[in-house]
């Protein structure tokens, strides 16, 4: 079943990765704080600019942790550089938001981006957590 709000996939993802000794080794707290920050920047990500949440996935193997967010939205994912800074406007002209796809990428070991035959993407990280 695909989470209602961000709130509610970072719940799942905490859920996952504190599960009990057949998940394997410990989870760092760095590790932990990190994908669920990533987790709240992709499914943010899809509310926000993507046309909605169209599914979650979230999958523990003993070394990383594998987030799939699908959205319905074709629209590659892009940061807030290369936006013009108008002199005078507050904050320079910039809009609210743009750097989480940055952080997304920086904290993820591997991120791929995939349209879907059916419309939409799927936005596919994969983060060491061990």
């Amino acid at each position: 079943m695909t989470p209602s709000d961000a709130a509610e996939a970072r719940a799942r993802v905490a859920a996952l990765l504190d599960g009990g000794p057949d998940t394997g080794p410990a989870v760092s707290g760095a590790a932990r704080a990190d994908a669920l920050l990533v987790t709240s920047e992709l499914v943010t990500n899809a509310v926000r600019h993507g046309g909605g949440l169209a599914g979650f996935e979230a999958a523990l193997d003993r070394e990383a942790l594998e987030i799939t967010v699908t959205d319905r939205s074709c629209e590659v994912p892009h940061s807030a550089a290369g936006r013009p800074i108008r002199p005078g406007a507050p904050n320079g002209g910039a809009t609210e938001g743009g750097f989480g796809w940055p952080l997304v990428r920086l904290l993820a070991d591997q991120v791929s981006v995939a349209p879907l035959a059916t419309g939409g993407k799927s936005v596919r990280v994969r983060l060491r957590v061990r």
